[in-house]
């Protein structure tokens, strides 16, 4: 029998009482079997919240505890540090920060890491709604994803690289196949979310994990082959840059294996379960990549436009919106393919 889960009974706002008093109260959570297949996930028996409220009563849960409350609060704080973050680095630090071309790249970065940890957010806050606002709100994550992986790979190849690897064929067409496996990874992970119901087979997951997992690693390319050929300690922001890529591999694993509550049916169903470290370790991956692209920013600068070009610079900022109307193409188009298939499975 598997153990009791430590949720609390009902959605009290028992953290808050000020807050308790003047919201509405809402609905106890229910357990595993009280819900639709869809809104199950593997080894979490409690703490869901009922499918089919309003949706003010999802946009309140975000005060209360449910199983989804680590998941939403740990990208809405690392959100919120990001846009703080950049607004003190456009201060006395980034010595006379402005837009121009060559910061606009930096700026899309921190716009993507803000979109997708945003969607990201509203997809766990808001998914109970119903099948098809569950659907449409992790097309919308994906989404995200696919335009923070591009973000990411702007900034890296321009501020994060060095000489040899720009010269390089592989730096020679990293713009355009990092664009194409963003949008591919978008493409795959709806595919499948789409495609695939529970109990879920294994290539589900590498629907999802193959595509960002190769997305990654040529993502990552200019950062790695830096941390290869140079002394961590010549620049203050290789050490960073190491940290981040430890600490996105080990939120890939968490994100891969239902860790620890695998072992432990219902323990985990609030606090500790896998994908909320997935949550956390990625959360401190971006802060910390976002770091290490600031030392980047002041260390590339002097010598960006001189060694790219603006028109060139311009060029692949350009390259980002048209990536990410892509993406909300792609989001949008699964979106309506949900709706008729839930239309055809009521009938």
């Amino acid at each position: 029998m598997p153990r009791v889960s430590f949720a609390l009974p009902s959605l009290s706002l028992t953290f808050l009482p000020p807050l308790a008093r003047l919201l509405p109260s809402l609905p106890a959570t229910v357990r595993d079997v009280d819900v639709p297949p869809l809104f199950r996930e593997r080894f979490i028996l409690s703490g869901y919240r009922p499918v089919g409220l309003t949706w003010p009563c999802y946009v309140l849960s975000l005060f209360q505890i449910h199983n989804e409350t680590v998941n939403v609060w740990s990208h809405l704080l690392a959100a919120a540090c990001v846009v703080a973050r950049f607004l003190l680095f456009m201060g006395p630090e980034g010595q006379g920060f402005s837009v121009d071309a060559s910061s606009l790249p930096l700026v899309l970065y921190v716009f993507s890491a803000v979109t997708y940890l945003s969607c990201s957010a509203a997809a766990h806050l808001l998914q109970s709604h119903s099948e098809q606002a569950h659907y449409s709100l992790f097309f919308l994550d994906y989404m995200g994803v696919g335009v923070y992986q591009y973000g990411c790979a702007l900034a890296l190849c321009l501020y994060s690289s060095d000489a040899a690897w720009t010269q390089s064929m592989l730096g020679q067409i990293f713009l355009p196949a990092a664009a194409l496996l963003a949008w591919f990874s978008c493409s795959t992970c709806c595919y499948a979310k789409l495609r695939f119901r529970r109990p879920y087979p294994l290539h589900r997951k590498l629907y999802q994990v193959v595509p960002m997992g190769v997305a990654y690693i040529l993502d990552i390319s200019p950062v790695a082959h830096r941390l290869a050929t140079q002394s961590w300690t010549s620049n203050s922001a290789l050490p960073l840059h190491g940290l981040q890529v430890v600490l996105f591999l080990l939120s890939a694993f968490f994100f891969s294996c239902p860790i620890p509550e695998r072992f432990s049916p219902g323990r985990y169903d609030i606090i500790g379960h896998g994908h909320q470290l997935f949550h956390l370790l990625l959360s401190f991956c971006t802060l910390a990549q976002q770091e290490a692209l600031f030392r980047d920013f002041l260390w590339r600068r002097p010598a960006l436009v001189r060694e790219f070009g603006e028109e060139h610079l311009l060029l692949a900022c350009a390259s980002f919106p048209c990536l990410m109307l892509c993406c909300v193409m792609t989001a949008l188009a699964m979106r309506r393919r949900a709706k008729k298939q839930l239309m055809k499975e009521q009938r």
